[in-house]
């Protein structure tokens, strides 16, 4: 495997673009609009000179890492790719289309990747002729930072798909896990997300205020923040639109998102990224 293409030139995107030409590879980046593909590779530019900054890269491996990456608005090019990785809308039709697409362009050893994290990799699969080539690679944000990768198997993924797979996360320097089978939410999220609402409960029914219940997680079980801390980084209408997710899937109460949450997305408190959520970011 020596060139990896990468669809969706957005934070995600971008930050994947990094991380596989850091590891060596050659990178093919790709967007719909030249713009798009310009603040993609700006960003990337940008998080490098941070890492120079802080002692972690040199000037001349920052301009190899650049030099590696090769961004485009044409989709005939990822052809060269032996690995594509899909990180475009959270939409199946846009996803399938797409991947019936890929599977008409790229070369029939090319490894299809979804970087969806909430979608069916079966059902992104079925718009293609090579279902033994597709698996779900789901990347955290920032992906630059964020060690895990989880690969999730579809119904029809050869093991030698998933053994090519774990190797690239090897080479780019991440730590990968397998989710044996698609399940909403695969690992992180299926465990975190259902936490994250469970802290938010305990704040709308009074049991604990924010500050106490984020200092009882990070005192009493170790984590390095809180939970409401964590919401506000991840965005409150993300979790609600997991946690709805998850319920409308499994149909158990143990999903059903908290009201209190609910009310904070309508009154538009989505954390960080709007300047308020559970904690004020107005003034920072």
């Amino acid at each position: 495997m020596k060139t990896v293409a990468v669809l969706g030139a957005g934070k995600m995107g971008a930050g994947i673009a990094q991380v596989a030409a850091r590891g060596g590879f050659q990178v093919i980046l790709r967007d719909l609009q030249t713009k798009l593909v310009k603040d993609g590779l700006n960003l990337i530019d940008k998080n490098l000179g941070r890492l120079i900054e802080c002692g972690e890269l040199g000037q001349e491996e920052k301009n190899r890492i650049m030099g590696r990456i090769h961004g485009t608005t044409d989709l005939s090019k990822v052809r060269l790719a032996d690995l594509v990785i899909e990180s475009v809308v959270e939409n199946m039709a846009v996803k399938k289309q797409l991947f019936a697409e890929l599977d008409s362009i790229c070369a029939p050893h090319a490894i299809l990747a979804t970087n969806t994290s909430s979608l069916s990799i079966n059902e992104i699969a079925s718009a293609t002729r090579r279902q033994d080539r597709i698996l779900g690679m789901h990347f955290h944000n920032p992906a630059p930072v964020v060690k895990l990768v989880e690969l999730i198997k579809g119904l029809d993924t050869s093991q030698a798909t998933i053994d090519a797979a774990q190797d690239f996360v090897k080479q780019i320097n991440k730590v990968s896990v397998l989710v044996q089978r698609e399940s909403p939410g695969f690992i992180v999220n299926r465990i975190l997300i259902p936490f994250i609402n469970e802290a938010i409960f305990v704040l709308g029914e009074g049991i604990a205020s924010r500050d106490d219940i984020d200092t009882a997680l990070k005192h009493g079980a170790g984590m390095p923040f809180g939970p409401l801390e964590m919401a506000d980084a991840l965005g409150l209408d993300n979790i609600q639109s997991v946690i709805l997710s998850f319920y409308e899937e499994f149909r158990d109460q143990k999903y059903r998102p908290s009201t209190y949450l609910l009310s904070m997305v309508r009154a538009g408190y989505l954390g960080r990224k709007s300047g308020k959520g559970f904690y004020d970011y107005m003034n920072e």
